[in-house]
């Protein structure tokens, strides 16, 4: 008898990823001898309970070689707050790493914002090793105050989820983002209005070199409960996601439900297959933009108005946006109305002013060529 299908869900999202893992590594491994074995297969492999190991990728030996050229078995970390999400991710990731030849690690990062965090990050630490990865570590944090604390203990954790896989040298970190949560995201970036790229949510593959990987962004948060429920994983619920202060707080606990009893079942659905085809347009416009780039440069490097001017808006926005961050604007603080007011210098030319932009960036039009940079 196999798995409940709870529990088969999460690991065929895990041994997937894992896969992608694998034929990624494969790809950049510039010291390996052409047509000496092939790469992992994709199809006919995914969905079995066993896969390639990474040891069966590894080029034959000579007979002058020592086992311990070996390449090391890659390690892949899971980031576990001891949630119910990202402990059902910890358990796929300790259940199928091991079959294809990986090494699977954790971390948990103790924010310090509750009484007896300290204890909890302990207590994550020990289900983690009960559980077989190996490193497992806890990480504390301190979380400034800037962009709000949501924002500032997104960014504490980043940066240590960061360290820890320098550190470990590890070729990835799973996240255990669910496909519930890329709908909240779809709605908090539709609130803010702030255009296509935040309608798409969060990417499948992110970060440095693609460190950061979200295997559980087509799999709901009711499947991950279930998987650690049947499984006897102990779970813990954190007090801030039901505190209404918080604003993911509230989309999830009033503004999804009313949605839902509104809309019907299949609004998160639906949201998270608007967020991956938002992606999808979003990356061809930033790649439009990139090419188009060069071509709006006069010789000294200044953008041209008129040839931004024939440039179609979205096109155009998003060079204007690149310029203003190469200029020294932090990109989570340059919203769309300060893209287009510097837009209306090229649109609207009437002689208006400079127009200020955060991080002291200032956009204004000079001789039919814009110039943004620090003031």
């Amino acid at each position: 008898m196999g798995p409940h299908p709870a529990v088969a869900a999460i690991r065929l999202a895990v041994r997937r990823v894992l896969h992608d893992i694998l034929i990624e590594i494969e790809h950049n491994r510039t010291t390996r001898t052409a047509g000496t074995t092939g790469t992992i297969g994709v199809s006919g492999s995914v969905g079995q309970a066993s896969g390639p190991r990474y040891s069966d990728q590894v080029p034959a030996q000579s007979t002058d070689r020592t086992p311990h050229e070996r390449p090391a078995p890659p390690l892949v970390l899971v980031a576990c707050s001891g949630g119910a999400d990202s402990m059902a991710l910890a358990s796929a990731l300790a259940f199928e790493a091991p079959k294809l030849g990986i090494r699977a690690g954790g971390v948990t990062v103790d924010h310090g914002l509750q009484s007896g965090s300290d204890l909890r990050a302990d207590e994550v630490v020990v289900r983690l090793r009960e559980l077989g990865l190996d490193p497992v570590e806890s990480v504390a944090v301190t979380v400034g105050r800037e962009g709000g604390p949501e924002a500032a203990a997104r960014d504490a954790r980043y940066a240590a989820l960061d360290a820890a896989a320098d550190r470990h040298g590890a070729a990835a970190i799973l996240l255990g983002h669910t496909r519930d949560d890329q709908a909240e995201t779809v709605l908090l970036g539709l609130a803010r209005g702030s255009g296509i790229r935040s309608l798409s949510g969060m990417a499948a593959v992110s970060g440095a070199d693609g460190r950061y990987r979200r295997p559980f962004l087509q799999v709901d948060r009711q499947t991950a409960r279930k998987a650690c429920m049947v499984q006897s994983l102990p779970v813990w619920d954190d007090p801030h996601n039901a505190d209404p202060a918080y604003t993911r707080s509230r989309l999830r606990h009033e503004g999804l439900p009313a949605l839902e009893k509104a809309l019907g079942k299949g609004v998160v659905e639906a949201l998270a297959r608007t967020a991956q085809l938002s992606r999808d347009d979003a990356d061809a416009l930033d790649a439009w933009a990139s090419q188009a780039e060069a071509s709006v440069r006069d010789a000294t490097g200044l953008l041209e108005c008129a040839k931004l001017y024939a440039l179609p808006p979205a096109v155009r926005r998003r060079i204007l946006r690149r310029a203003a961050i190469e200029a020294g604007a932090p990109a989570g603080s340059l919203f769309a109305r300060h893209i287009e007011e510097v837009d209306r210098l090229i649109t609207g030319w009437r002689g208006q002013g400079a127009i200020n932009l955060p991080g002291r960036v200032v956009a204004q039009r000079q001789g039919g060529r814009l110039v943004i940079r620090q003031g």
